[in-house]
């Protein structure tokens, strides 16, 4: 079966046909016609390479009462993902070659996206020793991604050896960067606003120490490493000076650390505590800043869903995380594109192609050009619409977007020319 695409924009360019075939993208070009295809009309709407996401719990196996591996897939594919890399902070952890080839054929039989697990580095995520890194690698989920996301691999040694064993198998790993002495107890930033609000703070510098020690590891041991939720103006300097050095190191950053601050926290609404916490407005134009310029490579979105009894308590016993896989899209329109400080083709590096480029992700963020797997999405650009936690697809309705109006719509999906999306609807 073929699918024709008629009059879409690739990275909001002139508009095309876009014929595709056999999983593929077979044809691009003007008034293109082909008898008996299902034709698709994209007037005005932007196509884009699927997107990538580096970042997401999908809670499965354990906790299906907040997410499973399926409602988690229809997000993202409404958000206009076509590849995800589900976290290993699962129950039980995703420590082992079993765990990960379950969420892996959880992901398959789902079908709405490319469900890629991430292993974890330590048994267990306690930091003691390293978790089954080679046997995950060598599974049928071909785990590339190790990271204890949630926790810190916080004993130097112990990092440097994890560096050194995911060299081997052209992996990367993943570290979320807290100095866990430092923030003991912690609530949210660190400033004067957490101490009139009387919670405890998380001082940046948790988060700019481990990168510091990390960078300077990883080029000495000529290994990759990602850094987690960046979201201090400090980190974007480290990583940009570890750049310069020829450090090779990737970051990412949410949408809620590009759009939200602090401020947030005002009225003790835990939909707003997030690991790490909101930063400042300089932080903000900071992360942006570094967006913009490549020194944080790609936007993840740390899609955290909570059941209503983790989430809807007072601040300081409320589960830290917030959704994200449905909003994303719209936040970084809204935050980067309208400013004008990245353009279509900026989103696509920061959201597919460098994130498919780090999970070692040979079939996407490929170019929207002839003979590339047809992972795609069209967006309108122009469509506005407020948040209603209550209509996303998500088993949890954790949104920190809650009520706010956010640019643009992803009407259709398509993972290997199949649709996804719809309409905006998704299709399985």
């Amino acid at each position: 079966m073929s699918t024709l695409i008629k009059g879409a924009r690739p990275y909001g360019e002139d508009a095309v046909d876009i014929l595709v075939t056999g999983g593929r993208i077979a044809a691009v070009g003007d008034e293109l016609t082909v008898p008996g295809a299902d034709v698709v009309e994209a007037a005005g709407l932007v196509a884009l390479p699927g997107l990538v996401d580096l970042h997401t719990h999908l809670r499965e196996p354990g906790r299906e009462d907040a997410e499973t591996v399926e409602t988690g897939s229809r997000a993202a594919a409404l958000g206009g993902y076509t590849a995800v890399h589900a976290m290993a902070n699962t129950d039980p952890v995703a420590d082992t070659a079993g765990v990960v080839e379950q969420v892996w054929r959880l992901g398959r039989h789902a079908g709405l996206v490319d469900v890629v697990p991430v292993g974890a580095v330590t048994v267990g995520l306690r930091g003691e020793r390293l978790a089954e890194l080679g046997a995950m690698a060598d599974s049928a989920a071909r785990v590339r991604v190790f990271s204890d996301d949630g926790h810190c691999v916080a004993d130097p040694a112990l990092m440097r050896r994890a560096l050194e064993y995911v060299k081997a198998l052209d992996g990367v790993v993943a570290q979320h960067a807290e100095e866990p002495r430092l923030t003991v107890g912690a609530q949210m930033n660190e400033g004067d606003r957490s101490a009139r609000l009387g919670l405890t703070g998380w001082p940046a510098a948790a988060e700019e120490a481990v990168i510091a020690r990390d960078v300077l590891l990883a080029g000495h041991v000529g290994a990759r490493l990602h850094v987690c939720h960046v979201s201090t103006a400090g980190s974007v300097e480290i990583l940009r000076w570890a750049k310069s050095r020829g450090v090779q190191v990737t970051a990412e950053v949410t949408p809620h650390h590009l759009l939200l601050t602090d401020e947030c926290a005002e009225g003790y609404d835990p939909v707003y505590k997030v690991n790490p916490p909101l930063r400042t407005e300089a932080d903000v134009q900071a992360l942006r800043a570094g967006l913009a310029d490549g020194t944080i490579d790609a936007v993840a979105t740390d899609h955290a869903p909570h059941a209503v009894e983790d989430k809807e308590s007072e601040w300081a016993s409320a589960r830290p995380g917030m959704l994200g896989l449905e909003q994303a899209l719209a936040v970084v329109v809204q935050t980067m594109v309208e400013p004008g400080l990245l353009d279509w083709r900026g989103v696509a590096e920061r959201m597919s192609v460098a994130p498919a480029a780090i999970g070692r992700l040979e079939s996407h963020g490929r170019p929207l050009a002839v003979g590339e797997p047809a992972n795609l999405l069209l967006l309108d650009p122009a469509h506005r619409a407020t948040v209603d936690p209550a209509a996303l697809a998500s088993r949890s309705c954790n949104s920190p977007y809650a009520g706010r109006e956010l640019p643009g719509r992803v009407v259709h999906t398509f993972l290997r020319g199949a649709p996804t999306v719809l309409d905006g609807k998704a299709q399985r």
